[in-house]
Parts: structure tokens; C-alpha cells; sequence
């Protein structure tokens, strides 16, 4: 299969790798990418390349500041359930011990089946090369394939940039009740 071009839709390269949810994925900067799925053996580098996000990042994806990704924290977001879990990294390419992953995102079943909740996180200089609108388009794939009828995520009312992609990929805004400053986007599969 040859390599999609740049597009107006995404100003990056994508080259199938023969695998399921594998592309290999080049900026228009040069900078080469591994898109695939998360595996325990990310681990590690999930919390080398925590290090790397400053604190509005970490607290726009966990909902609060933490300082770090336990070992244990790392094991548990890396080792996944794979019939209600699915997660794809985009992971530098560069030798396996100095790699950073530069992006996440997740899906987790509800335990009816019936709904999913995503999570995603861009880092750094990565935000504005539209990768977490892709992301999500691979994660909103997965879910209709898992016969997902409803996709939902939660998200800071602060965190404009999420809530406007939410709103061009037709996920409807739901404020909080509680106050508590989180939004639910939700989009009917």
C-alpha cells in the first residue's frame, strides 16, 4: 500500500506497516513516529516520557497534578484487557531505550458494552500537528467496531483545545452537575 500524502485533513505521512493499527507516521518537519498498539513493555517509557509533559498537560489528562507516574501507575495503564481496552501510543523512532511516546489514546468499555469512555494526551510541540484529531478517529474506529453504541470522554472546561476537537468530530458537550469543572463530551456511534 503506498504512503498517504500530506492533506489538508492531516499535514503528516502515513505509512501502513502491515499490521493491525500499525502506521508508521512522518511530520512534515522530518520527524518519524510509530503509531501502534500499547503494550506492558511501555511501561517504562510511559514514565520517561511522562517527565517530558509540563504540568498543565499532566493535569489537563489526569484532572488533577501528579508529580509522577508510579512504576505501578505505568504497569497498570500499559497492561491492557484487550477485549475492553484499547490503547494506540505514537512512539518516536528511535532506538527502543531513548524513544519517547509523544502521544496516547484510550479506550475502555463500560461494563454494559454499550458505552466507552476515551482519554488522549498530546505532548508538547506534537499539539498542533493534528495528531489528536487522528488519534481520536482511530479510537472512535475501534469503538464501532466494538459495537460501541455511545463514546464519551471527560474533560477539563478549561481544556479548550479538547473541547473544540470533541465539537468538530460531533461530540455534544454535557456540563458538569457537580461543579466540578469537568465536562463530559459524548458522540452516538
Amino acid at each position: 500500500m503506498l504512503p498517504t500524502r500530506h492533506s489538508r485533513r492531516y499535514p503528516f505521512t502515513r505509512l501502513p506497516l502491515g499490521r493491525a493499527w500499525c502506521e508508521a507516521i512522518e511530520l512534515s518537519d522530518g520527524r518519524r513516529f510509530i503509531l501502534r498498539p500499547m503494550q506492558p513493555s511501555d511501561a517504562p517509557v510511559l514514565r520517561r516520557s511522562f517527565l517530558e509533559l509540563t504540568p498543565d498537560e499532566v493535569r489537563m489528562r489526569f484532572m488533577h497534578p501528579i508529580k509522577e507516574l508510579t512504576p505501578q501507575y505505568a504497569a497498570r495503564l500499559a497492561t491492557l484487557d484487550p477485549e475492553r481496552e484499547f490503547a494506540l501510543v505514537l512512539v518516536e523512532a528511535r532506538p527502543p531505550d531513548v524513544a519517547l511516546i509523544g502521544a496516547v489514546v484510550r479506550v475502555a468499555l463500560d461494563t454494559d458494552g454499550e458505552q466507552a469512555e476515551f482519554a488522549i494526551i498530546v505532548g508538547g510541540d506534537l499539539k498542533r500537528q493534528r495528531l489528536g484529531r487522528y488519534l481520536l478517529t482511530r479510537a472512535i474506529e475501534w469503538a464501532r467496531k466494538k459495537g460501541v453504541a455511545v463514546l464519551y470522554g471527560l474533560v477539563l472546561e478549561d481544556n479548550q483545545a479538547m473541547l473544540a476537537l470533541a465539537r468538530s468530530l460531533g461530540f455534544s458537550r454535557h456540563p458538569s452537575r457537580d461543579g466540578s469543572g469537568v465536562v463530559e463530551v459524548r458522540k452516538e456511534l
